[in-house]
Order: C-alpha cells, then structure tokens, then sequence
C-alpha cells in the first residue's frame, strides 16, 4: 500500500502527517519503523490527521499514543492551514481534549500560530522521586498529558538522558510520564531540556514548555507570561485570567514522501 506523508518542524520536534481516512491497521504496526531515523523517514512521531473533523491523534515513535503534543498541535493548525485552506480560527481536538488555534501569520510553507493548551492541574508541593540516576525534586503537572518537571538538576542534555528514562518508568507513573529538567534565568524566562515519553530525548515540546510554565507560576518564580528556552528554539506562555495557557510559535513544512509501505516491513 502506498501513502502520503507531510514532514513538519516546530522548533526541532518534528512529525509526519498522515490524513484520515486510512486504513489504519496496515499503517500503526510501522509506524517505529518509519519514525527510526536511520531506517526510516525519521520524526518524532506520527500525526494522524482528520480533514473533516479537524480531530488529530499522535503516535509515538514507540507506537503508543499520547493524549496531547503543543507542537504536534501548531504542525497540525500548519497542516490544515497550508494544505486544508483552514481559517485564522479554529479548534483541534485530540483525545486530551479540544484546543482553539488562532494563526498569526503565515509566510510560504510556515505557520505561526497561538495555541490553547488548557488550565493545567498542577500537584500541590514538591515530591521526591528516587531513581537509580540519584533523586529529584519535581512538580507534578497535567496539561492534558502527564509531566514530571524536575527543578533541582543539572539541565543539560546529558542529565535528561540519564534520568528523564527512569523517572518516564517510575512505578509512581504507571502511565509513564513526560520529564523536564528547568532552570529559571529569570522572571521571564527559563531554560529546559525534555526527555519525553514514548519519544526519548527531544529538542522541543509544546506541552513541556506548557507544564514547565504552570510548575514555575505556581512556585512563584516567573511572571504570568514566560519565554520557555528549548535546545529546538524558545516558545511564549501566557496565562490567561481563565487559567488557560496560551503558546505561541511557528510551525514549518519540511517535506512531502510518498511511501510503500511494504518497503517498511520486517
């Protein structure tokens, strides 16, 4: 079977976009395959696309699904926009729930838009989480999707590749759980590195940069609008008086593939 895929970057994290309808049980069995970056078109995962829903799930590059991606849903506002004739305005939902998009700005194969993440649920309090990588500190955070943000380790790429796996497989998360190392540089700004569930090591994540936001509002460490610094480029977060996070960043069409499938088998 033949299918076609849209490549799409935000900020470093990049997704293949599928459309629906597809028969899917031909597709999800590779999607590992497609996703490997050497033996395959390589991404951080597969965004599966409904037109006339304007409804989205995305696959890791595990196979597991997630509730929830931020720049999965700036790629798909990207999609819809450059390939669909999508509006200014409109709502993407995913089984995390629904999220209003409104486009800012669109320049060739490039979309940057605000996006509605959500009111966060953020734990009360710190926990310790001990891991054989050493112990962390975190806030526990869920905007949509799980995060553990971690604010007392060393935040650089090493220390998220040694810990972010064991605290994604701690038994506190039977779920697993997305892990962010933060650092504030100041009131409105704050650096972080992501290891992400079903995904590893990440340069971007929308809903990390969300979640990371919401833990260092309710600390009181930042102000209520916070650029969030990622390997992948940075993100605005503002929090609305209805609680609601709001992000804004660009969203960018790589390239288009035409895949047989059968060329992704075992």
């Amino acid at each position: 079977m033949r299918i076609d895929l849209i490549k799409y970057q935000a900020l470093g994290n990049d997704y293949l976009v599928l459309d629906l309808p597809m028969p899917l049980d031909d597709v999800l069995p590779l999607v590992p395959r497609l996703c490997d970056r050497n033996f395959g078109l390589g991404s951080d995962g597969l965004l599966l696309f409904d037109p006339s829903a304007m409804t989205l799930r995305v696959i890791n590059p595990d196979g597991s699904e997630a509730e929830k991606s931020g720049n999965g849903l700036r790629i798909a506002a990207a999609h819809a926009v450059l390939e669909h004739s999508a509006g200014d305005s409109f709502s993407l939902s995913t089984v995390g729930g629904p999220n209003p998009v409104r486009v800012l700005a669109r320049s060739g194969g490039g979309v940057v838009s605000q996006l509605d993440i959500g009111a966060p649920s953020v734990g009360e309090g710190r926990v310790v989480i001990e891991t054989p990588a050493g112990a962390a500190s975190a806030v526990l955070v869920s905007v949509g999707n799980p995060h553990a943000v971690l604010l007392d380790q060393p935040v650089t790429p090493e220390r998220a590749r040694e810990i972010g796996p064991h605290v994604e497989h701690h038994p506190m998360f039977p779920d697993r759980t997305n892990v962010q190392l933060a650092e504030v540089i100041d009131r409105a700004h704050a650096r972080i590195e992501i290891w992400e569930r079903g995904a590893g090591y990440t340069l971007a994540s929308g809903t990390s940069a969300s979640a990371v936001a919401a833990a260092l509002m309710r600390e009181g460490l930042v102000d209520e609008v916070v650029t969030i610094v990622m390997p992948g480029g940075e993100l605005a977060i503002r929090r609305q008086a209805d609680g609601h996070l709001h992000q804004t960043g660009p969203a960018q069409r790589v390239y288009r593939a035409t895949v047989e499938l059968e060329d992704f088998g075992d």
